[in-house]
């Protein structure tokens, strides 16, 4: 048994403890209050889930266990997977543990490859991922030991068992998408001998250097975990918390990832940006970039990349790609028009009364970085979004399950209801 086990045991004995804790002590205080609006507007706010992993203050951004992003913007995938299991940062002698177990859970079943060639030729590279991960169900450890009788106090033993085994072996999937959809050549093997970013770049078969895989250990880092409530992690916790196993879960989850309101925004800026700059033949000005905001905000559209669901500031994971792209490229067209569009756009919005959040989000940056080294399929941009955030989904699972988190139930109201209720008030 690997000493990420272990550490977990440990650890897991005292969660267990401060939650029982803490619901016998302060069980009645309420958390949130919820209104009309709210019940209308999608739950937006509501404070009704618990998760450990990371936390999204409006004012600060992403912070993952405690640590605020940016400090841990030159890990590597393995040492913030370790962090969202645990809560801690790895030892060396653990990191090299851990690394090694991973290593050893590459191998993907030969029986996806034929799922995925089997699946049409201009079929969307998400639902690929999402039909790839759901044909493996049958590998899941949950799902053979719960048909065992597993005890309900070890479900998060073999759930870690699932997670460790998915997220070893996604990359290879996702890069086995990109080379089947987009005609790129014989399916790449993973190297048993790579860490998680190498062996990606690898099986995508993109020459881009270190500084391409740089931009991916950044990528798979910043892109990892986001709370519990975005669409992504709430469905893969809702399914996982009918103890469907991580297979059904993971790719119910990457089904939301796959909206155009949420994993899809990357693409749809980098688009914005590209007209942006055919429209002006280059770079454009100053005035121009007011110019193209008024045009898109006047006829009815949002500035793609740009505002927040949660943050009132500019998202932290938006300045590691511009600190990137600054130091890398900083003489590429889109990275220059990239940056211009930041100078420009937040003031413009802050005209707007009913724009809350005026500043970028991390997709204002992410595609352009992604294209600057080659990748140019849009559509591909959110497997690699999925790739890295199978790192949070997967460890949130594991803690619920670690905690026996119940089932997620919340009791839903009639609009005869709420109109009772109004008109009582």
């Amino acid at each position: 048994m690997s000493i990420i086990f272990e550490n977990l045991n440990k650890k897991i004995a005292i969660w267990r403890q401060e939650a029982k804790a803490l619901v016998e002590k302060g069980g009645n205080k309420v958390l949130s209050e919820v209104t009309v609006a709210q019940a209308y507007g999608g739950m937006r706010g509501v404070r009704s889930l618990i998760c450990d992993t990371s936390r999204v203050p409006q004012d600060e951004g992403l912070i993952i266990r405690g640590t605020h992003l940016i400090k841990l913007v030159d890990k590597t995938p393995e040492e913030i997977f370790y962090l969202l299991l645990t809560g801690d940062l790895p030892s060396k002698d653990e990191l090299k543990d851990f690394s090694e177990d991973m290593k050893k859970r590459k191998q993907v079943p030969s029986y996806v490859w034929d799922v995925l060639k089997a699946m049409p030729k201009d079929s969307h590279p998400m639902a690929m991922l999402d039909t790839a991960i759901l044909s493996m169900q049958k590998e899941s450890i949950f799902f053979n030991q719960y048909e065992s009788g597993l005890k309900k106090e070890d479900y998060w033993k073999a759930m870690l068992e699932d997670a460790l085994n998915i997220v070893a072996r996604i990359p290879a999937i996702a890069a086995a998408v990109y080379r089947l959809r987009f005609n790129k050549g014989n399916i790449i093997a993973p190297d048993p001998d790579m860490d998680i970013t190498g062996d990606y770049v690898h099986m995508l078969g993109i020459e881009g250097g270190e500084e391409f895989r740089d931009l991916m250990r950044l990528y798979l880092v910043a892109h990892c975990d986001h709370e519990g409530g975005n669409v992504s992690a709430l469905t893969t916790q809702t399914i996982n918390s009918a103890l469907s196993d991580l297979y059904y879960s993971l790719s119910g989850g990457f089904n939301g990832l796959a909206g155009p309101l949420h994993g899809l925004a990357n693409q749809e800026s980098l688009k914005w940006i590209l007209e942006t700059m055919e429209k002006y033949g280059g770079t454009p000005s100053k005035e121009q970039i007011k110019e193209i905001v008024w045009d898109t905000l006047n006829a009815g559209k949002v500035i793609p990349g740009y505002g927040h669901a949660v943050l009132r500031v500019t998202d932290p994971r938006f300045e590691a790609f511009l600190n990137f792209g600054s130091k890398h490229f900083p003489d590429d067209p889109i990275f220059k028009t990239v940056k211009s569009i930041f100078e420009i756009v937040p003031e413009e919005l802050k005209k707007v009364e009913k724009i809350k959040n005026p500043y970028p989000n991390v997709d204002a940056a992410s595609g352009s970085m992604l294209y600057h080294y080659g990748l140019k399929e849009f559509s591909y941009y959110t497997v690699v979004f999925a790739v890295s955030r199978s790192l949070g989904l997967t460890a949130q699972a594991v803690v619920n399950r670690a905690m026996l988190s119940p089932i997620i139930r919340p009791k839903s109201v009639t609009t005869q209801f709420v109109k009772d209720l109004i008109s009582k008030a």
